[in-house]
Order: C-alpha cells, then structure tokens, then sequence
C-alpha cells in the first residue's frame, strides 16, 4: 500500500503564541491522507479543518506535533523551495474566488505559470485547454465581472489545476454558489480526483457532499475525532471492515454519535431533502422536522413554516419547493409506521394476514416509480425483495442487484435510475420505521 501523502500527528496550531489573547486552533489532531483519496472536512465553525488545511498548503506553521506533505516537512523548506512546493505540490480553490478583474480569464488561469517561467504561447494554449476540460473555453477571452459565481468557481478550478499539482484544497468551494452551480463545481472536483487521480480535500458544511468523498474527517473543538469511510467508495486507506457503515442510521450514529435516535432520523430525511440550503437553512429545517418526526407538527404547518421567510422564522424554501418536501416528509413518515408495525410483527414472530397488507401497500411505491408495464413475475418478485428488505434478510447491495437483474435470470429488470430512487427512499423507510434503542447515552 502506498505512504500517505498527508500525515499530521499530534498537530498543534496556536494562534499569537505567548500573547493574551493566545488562541489554540487545533489540538493534537492526527490523520492520515493518502494519495488519490477524496477527503471532506466536516465539522462546525471554529473547529480546526480550515486552520489544518491552510497548515498543509504551507501559510500556517505548527506550534507543535508533527505534519510531512509526500514524506516531508513543509516548514523546514527554504523560501525557494517553499514556492516551488506551493505553486507545484498544492492547488487551492477558495470560497471568494480571487480572481483578478483586470485579467481576462485565460491570464486569470494562466497566472501560476508565470512564476513557473512558461513563455507566454505556452502557458495561453495550456490555459485553453484546460478551460475547455470544465467547459469555460468559449470564455476564455472575457473578464470575471461578466461572468456568473458558478462560472467564476470553475474558472478558480481551472486556475488550480494548471500546474498540474498533486493535491487539491478547496476551502468552502460552493458556499457562495446556487444549486446548480454548485452540483457543476462538485461534478468537476470529482472528476479530477477520479480521471487524474489527484488527491481533493475540501471543507464543507454541506452534509450533501459529503457523498462525493472517500472518507468524512469529523473535527470538533480542534481534534479530528474520527474518519468515517463512505460504503458507496471502494476505498485507498486501509479500512478496518467492522468499521465500514452498512445503512444510513449507522453512518449518521458515527458522525454524530451523542445525538438521539429521534435526531439522528430528523439528519436522514433532511440530507434527503436538501442539497443547496445554506447551514443555518439546514439547522432551522432539521427544527421543523424534529417537529413532524415526533408528530408535533401538521403536515399544513410544517409546510408553512418551509414557506415562510428565514428572517420571519421559516426557511425560505419558496411555495412550490415547500410543498413538495412536506408531501415527501410525511410520506415518509406515513409508510414509515408500516415498516414499525412489520419489524415488530416479524421480531416477534407474531404473523397474521395482515402482514401480505403490509408488503402491498410497501410495494406499491416501487411500482408507482416505474413509468412502463411490470408483469406479474415482476410484481411479485418486487414484493419478495421489499419483504426481505424490511425484515432485514437481505443487504442494500442485495436489494439493488434483485431490482436491476434481468427478468430472465431471476430479478425485477428496472432501470439504473429508477433503481437509485427506489433504493433511496427504502433506505429512508428503513431509518425512520425501524425502532432504535438508543446509543451515545
């Protein structure tokens, strides 16, 4: 197995050391990183991931502990070499952009180069073509006050990726961009870790990226306080396979591990709800629907408050979008109370005819998503994988392998995307309908 490419250990990092106002932004952190790994910091304001990625680029010295990039030590660097390691080792995506106005985009792009003394036919011809690889190309002539934030972003993308560096930080890539433009600037950090295999760290508050990434890097007051592994990545590091998360709640549990059950599902339905809500959105949603998940609330209510203005005390998520997510919220919920009554019914071996009732009205939602004709053997056969699903006799894997199959070698035969929605919302079913006893108390 390769060495990391990143390794901290016991990293300390002390803002005005020996002053009054001394501050400790990190403290004894240890992780390691390894080549070609997607890594999301996560984690609340003020908890160190920011002060430990701009160690790693080179701008924030350790006070104390231990920090090596591709086995050394950035700090012991001369001023010459700490250039050449910054210009060609990192690349760096920030959340403001740092454009240059005066600049068209190809000279915004182009600009590292410079210092690498590329004659300037070079460097403009380079510059293009890497434009052309996040679709900027046709831009490369105009200036950054006529473009758009996520135009802006893809271009900061390009910039950083022109000297071709081995890793990859991006600071908050999307915290100014809308839904759209931020799904375009991931699309493009994922395929650069994919297709050059570069090594991207980015910090995040948006739990809905954290599915872009190998492993998540939870920090809290200074410390990383675990690696959780993404069961969806076939993974770099070496992981222990008791520590590979099966389903969602389990996953959730890590990454928050002294919440309640009840909070933990509120988490589940929200990460499926939204994927462009800013962090303070995302803390007055997870309010409401705490609400709606201990039946405190209407669906009519709850619907209102996703309507009403943040300012006003809602979350502003506009009527049409509002209506939607309260319809999927207690859809959830509803079925969810059919899931209850099923495990309690199958745990306890207590089967009567009202459990192939049950299985209908859960299958049912399958058959609702497919747009063309299912025959009989495949209603059937959707029923048999939603029972075994719910009773917990198949795994996830299994149960998207029993959806996608061929009809003919014994599977249901939907469609890859039907499949994805369908198994997406089952693993919601899953979480909300099935009593937890509790952990972390």
């Amino acid at each position: 197995m390769a060495e990391p490419i990143i390794k901290f250990k016991d990293l300390e990092i002390t803002y005005n050391l020996g002053k009054e106002n001394e501050f400790k932004a990190t403290r004894g952190a240890t992780g390691e990183i390894y080549p070609g790994e997607f890594i999301a910091f996560f984690g609340p304001s003020g908890c160190g991931k920011s002060t430990i990625m701009y160690s790693v680029l080179g701008i924030l010295e350790p006070s104390a502990g231990q920090l090596l990039v591709k086995g050394e030590n950035p700090y012991s660097f001369s001023t010459e070499e700490m250039v050449r390691f910054q210009t060609r080792t990192i690349g760096i995506i920030y959340q403001a952009f740092f454009l240059i106005n005066s600049l068209s985009v190809t000279d915004n792009v182009a600009l590292p180069q410079i210092f690498q003394g590329i004659a300037p036919a070079k460097r403009e011809r380079w510059a293009r073509q890497i434009l052309g690889r996040f679709g900027m190309e046709q831009y490369s002539h105009k200036y950054p006050d006529n473009l758009s934030g996520g135009q802006l972003q893809r271009v900061a993308v390009a910039r950083s990726m022109v000297n071709n560096p081995d890793i990859l930080l991006a600071d908050e890539p999307t915290g100014n961009l809308d839904s759209v433009s931020t799904l375009q600037v991931m699309a493009a950090l994922e395929k650069i870790n994919q297709d050059d295999g570069k090594t991207v760290i980015i910090i995040t508050h948006n739990a809905a990226q954290l599915a872009y990434a190998h492993r998540v890097f939870y920090f809290a007051d200074g410390k990383l306080l675990r690696s959780v592994p993404n069961p969806e990545k076939k993974q770099i590091a070496k992981i222990d396979k008791q520590k590979i998360l099966v389903t969602e709640m389990e996953r959730l549990s890590k990454i928050y591990p002294y919440i309640t059950p009840n909070e933990l599902k509120v988490k589940s339905i929200i990460n499926y709800l939204t994927q462009d809500f800013d962090f303070d959105q995302i803390l007055r949603l997870e309010q409401f629907t705490q609400l709606a998940v201990e039946r405190k609330i209407s669906q009519v209510d709850y619907e209102k408050t996703l309507i009403r203005e943040y300012k006003h005390g809602g979350v502003g998520a506009g009527g049409p979008r509002a209506k939607a997510m309260a319809e999927k919220v207690y859809k959830i919920l509803d079925q969810a109370e059919d899931v209850t009554r099923f495990r309690r019914r199958f745990t306890n071996n207590n089967f009567f005819n009202r459990e192939d009732k049950i299985v209908n009205r859960l299958s049912k939602y399958v058959i609702s998503e497919y747009k063309g004709t299912l025959s009989s053997v495949q209603k059937r056969r959707i029923k048999e994988l939603v029972y075994n699903r719910i009773s917990g006799l198949v795994s996830k894997e299994e149960f998207i392998k029993g959806l996608s199959v061929s009809e003919d070698k014994g599977g249901v035969g939907l469609d890859k995307q039907t499949v994805k929605k369908i198994t997406l919302y089952y693993e919601k079913l899953l979480v909300q309908g099935i009593e937890s006893k509790g952990h972390g108390h």
